[in-house]
Order: structure tokens, then sequence, then C-alpha cells
């Protein structure tokens, strides 16, 4: 069970999470050691006093959860959420730059984020893969990797579609053996994580966690 927690961010990123919730999320974090919990901005600073002194990160979001913020703007947040105690970002790219085939804009949104959180947060790119062609995952993993990411991700969970095994397969071809791979959206419970991480995923992103754990099944759609 251990093992298994530690490859997951106990996520909640529902624009109606309450700080009684959050509470809750880094409760069940301390008791279960989950790789992080994942949270949005504004909660940052309340999960960081919350897990003070634990092993447990705090990640979070940016640009979340389309993706079309200025590159100076994620730049901005990633370092407003460092200072507020964020340890792990997850970015959005710029989806819309990327099937313009405008790779230049897509690494320099990347890069924005790389450079601000250097040092100080790792750094996860979610390139939303049930909007893109397989063509476009391959591109968008490698202008992740070019830009310097610590991580590829499949998905905010508030798209069309989430992780798939096909997309995490080619995703850990595409960047190789050294750079992470995060499935999230709709993996929801233990065989499903056991399937990500044979397909090449060594992070899960899931609201799930504590079902996931116990070897139980959640309705929760991220």
């Amino acid at each position: 069970m251990n093992n298994i927690a530690k490859l997951i961010d106990h996520t909640a990123l529902k624009a109606d999470t309450t700080k009684e919730q959050i509470l809750k999320l880094c409760s069940e974090a301390k008791e279960y050691v989950f790789a992080s919990v994942c949270v949005n901005p504004t909660w940052v600073k309340t999960a960081a006093e919350q897990l003070a002194g634990t092993e447990v990160k705090v990640c979070t979001v940016i640009g979340f959860p389309l993706g079309a913020n200025t590159l100076e703007t994620k730049a901005f947040e990633t370092k407003n959420a460092i200072e507020n105690g964020a340890t792990e970002v997850d970015m959005v790219i710029n989806i819309g730059a990327l099937k313009d085939k405008n790779d230049d804009l897509v690494e320099r949104d990347i890069r924005a984020v790389v450079e601000a959180a250097k040092g100080k947060a790792l750094t996860k790119v979610i390139i939303e893969t049930s909007l893109l062609t397989e063509e476009e995952k391959v591109r968008a993993c490698q202008l992740a990797v070019k830009a310097g990411t610590d991580f590829v991700k499949t998905s905010t969970g508030f798209s069309t579609g989430g992780a798939t095994v096909e997309d995490i397969a080619l995703m850990r071809k595409t960047v190789g053996p050294d750079i992470g791979v995060k499935a999230s959206g709709g993996v929801r419970d233990l065989k499903g994580v056991q399937d990500m991480v044979e397909a090449g995923a060594t992070r899960i992103g899931a609201s799930a966690g504590v079902e996931i754990v116990k070897g139980l099944t959640s309705t929760s759609e991220y």
C-alpha cells in the first residue's frame, strides 16, 4: 500500500473545493503518505502549513485548466505559488499554439515556468492528450523535454478525456527513461494505477487516492 501511495498526487482541483475539503485532503495525505497533494494556487499556503514537517509535497497547477494564459502570467503564477509553499508545479501548455504548429511559442511558454521553478520546484507539463493527435502528443512531449521539464502529464481532468494506457506508452517512448510521466484523469482504482505504471507512468494524479490504496473503486471523474 505504501509503495502505491508514494506514486499518487492526492488531488482536489474542483472550483467549489472548500477549506474543509483541503484540510481533509492534507490529513489523508499525511495518513497514507501520498507523494503530494495537488491543489489550486489559492490553497497552496493552507496545504503547506498543514503538511509542514512531513514528506508530502505541495503540488499546484499553473495556467489551469485551459493553458491559454500568457507565458508571463504563467511565470508569475509559478513564482507566487512557490513563495506560498509549492514544491511541485503542473503547468498546462498553450494547446492552440501547439495545434497552430507554433512550436517556438509552446517551448517558450513551458520554459518560462521551468525557469521560474528552477531549483525550487519540480515541473510537470500537462499536454491535454484528449485534444491532441498522435503527432501533436509526440511534438508536445518533445518540446517539454527540450524546455527542461521534469515530467510530462496527460491531462487536466477537466477536458474531454483523461489518461489512457496507450497515451502513457506513447509519452514514455517519446521522452525516454529519464523524464517522469504522470497519468491523470480517470484513474480510479488499483488496477488502473498498475496498468498506467506498467505502461510507463511514474506518478498518478487522482482524487481517488484513498480508495485506490484501499483497493476500492471510485466514481470520481479526476
